[in-house]
């Protein structure tokens, strides 16, 4: 039986580890960054009180850093969100810079077999100095070392999370790379090795910023799917972008309390939608008409801006939106927008989430640049997806829908569910005043008015004949609906696609084992 001074040996080396951390002159440092320590990060995140640590008194495998490394750089536990279990790790930047070591990523690979063993959605906080040099240089040390396969091969059975709370290099730059949601702070920097080691090992001086600023990775490489001004604002995203979702891939998200007025006609939806197709407009002033309290949650926005995905509530369920957004680009859609939509149709089916797709979409870019993004894979790829997956999908013609675009947008013979159309939609192989002049340049060019003769060919020949009724009367869509009682048609849609068989067994869903990021 444990006598006093076994407690007290207890209480000295809990307080060394947890208070004391990797030294208090290193807690007042990064306090002085106006950053928090791991610890603290980790009780702002979750609910209060409700903090389980596990592995507070391990530390280095090397005797003679056994007093300077408590924790050895991760702190790792189980807490709640919401009153919903959930993992969490956190670098500790007091101890070595939170480099990974032996015994560190020992504890972290421990959170996540927990987590995909139980069912619990795995957190990450990251502000990581790479991999703990010497200990990484041998060839003893080198195997030891590498990306969890555990970790990438989860196949998105829980949701994966990662905030970047400071310069991150390897180690939680890995999570990152591998979550379902990435948060990024202001004023951080996540790359695969810092400027130092690039300015030894290639010559190139780069700063933070333009190695793995939130700039770079927002606009440039679609990496993280939010900016964080500051460490409780990337808080803030976790819990609302968790809020959206299940706890596994086996289970649905929680549907809330909803107004039943929702169904009710919005007389001024379609007072929202220019009729002339050449005006542009923001579809983010359509997705609040469509959504429970006018509430979406729109992820990485400043990537594949002419296409908009967000997560958002119809009657308490969780839906995702596939949107064209006319303000940029006309609508037209590129490389990155093709990534951005092949991600979220995946993360949408992993996690059981209905998907809504908005059409006013004139095609996808053309062009050299367009093919050096390598956009022919990438359009193939977002279509492949759609017809890999099983979440219901319900597909509203608002304007535009020309082209590829129509099909990869879940058109009709798209695999999706119901589609619709609103009675000033436009449907073609691309707009009727381009192809006119590819079919009748000659004679336009050779008319005395070409303008008038444009216009009467367009509204003579049925060639050029784009409104929905042709596609309606040979079914090729399910139905020309009301605009103002659109809200009331999704509604009705998703009451009866959620039904007996969603959602469908994690075995019938191959989209769950595609890259984590894209």
């Amino acid at each position: 039986m444990s006598n006093d001074t076994d407690i007290q040996e207890l209480l000295r080396r809990k307080e060394r580890a947890i208070t004391h951390m990797g030294g208090l002159d290193k807690i007042e440092t990064q306090h002085k960054r106006g950053r928090l320590t791991a610890r603290e990060r980790i009780h702002a995140l979750l609910d209060p009180g409700s903090f389980i640590e596990f592995g507070a008194l391990a530390h280095s495998e090397r005797d003679e850093l056994a007093e300077r490394s408590p924790g050895d750089g991760k702190i790792i536990g189980l807490g709640m969100i919401d009153g919903r279990r959930v993992g969490v790790g956190a670098d500790d930047v007091t101890v070595f810079h939170a480099s990974s070591s032996y015994i560190s990523t020992k504890k972290v690979d421990r959170l996540e077999k927990m987590c995909f063993k139980h069912g619990l959605p795995f957190i990450f906080l990251g502000e990581c100095g790479g991999a703990r040099i010497p200990d990484i240089m041998t060839s003893r040390g080198l195997p030891r070392f590498g990306v969890s396969l555990d970790l990438v091969k989860r196949n998105r059975t829980v949701p994966m999370m990662t905030a970047i709370l400071g310069e991150s290099f390897g180690g939680s730059s890995w999570y990152a790379a591998v979550s379902d949601f990435v948060v990024q702070m202001r004023g951080t920097c996540m790359a695969v090795s810092s400027p130092r080691v690039i300015e030894v090992a290639t010559g190139e001086q780069v700063d933070f910023e333009e190695l793995g600023g939130v700039e770079m990775h927002a606009q440039f490489t679609g990496q993280i799917d939010e900016i964080a001004e500051d460490e409780l604002e990337a808080f803030q995203h976790i819990r609302r972008w968790l809020s959206f979702i299940p706890q596994t891939a086996e289970s649905v998200p929680a549907r809330l309390p909803w107004d039943e007025n929702f169904a009710a006609f919005d007389e001024t939806l379609p007072t929202l939608v220019p009729k002339r197709r050449n005006r542009g407009y923001d579809m983010r002033r359509i997705l609040p008409r469509l959504t429970d309290d006018g509430e979406f949650y729109e992820l990485r926005p400043w990537y594949g801006s002419s296409l908009i995905t967000a997560l958002g509530r119809v009657g308490g369920r969780s839906v995702g939106f596939i949107a064209s957004n006319p303000y940029f680009f006309a609508g037209s859609i590129d490389a990155a927008g093709c990534d951005k939509a092949t991600h979220f149709t995946c993360l949408c089916e992993a996690f059981n989430i209905p998907i809504i797709f908005l059409q006013d979409v004139p095609g996808f870019f053309v062009g050299k640049e367009a093919e050096r993004a390598g956009i022919l894979t990438k359009i193939l790829r977002w279509f492949q997806a759609l017809a890999l997956a099983t979440v219901p999908k319900i597909t509203f013609i608002i304007r535009k829908a020309y082209g590829m675009a129509f099909f990869s947008m879940a058109g009709t013979n798209s695999n999706n569910d119901l589609i619709y159309a609103w009675p000033g939609a436009d449907i073609s192989f691309m707009d009727p005043r381009v192809g006119v002049n590819v079919v009748h340049g000659k004679r336009i060019a050779a008319a005395a008015d070409p303008d008038a003769e444009r216009e009467r060919i367009l509204t003579d020949s049925p060639d050029f004949d784009t409104a929905p009724w042709g596609a309606a009367g040979q079914f090729h869509i399910d139905d020309v609906i009301d605009p103002r009682a659109t809200r009331a048609v999704i509604l009705q849609s998703l009451e009866s696609l959620c039904g007996e068989r969603f959602p469908r067994p994690v075995a019938e869903r191959p989209l769950l084992s595609w890259p984590l990021r894209l």
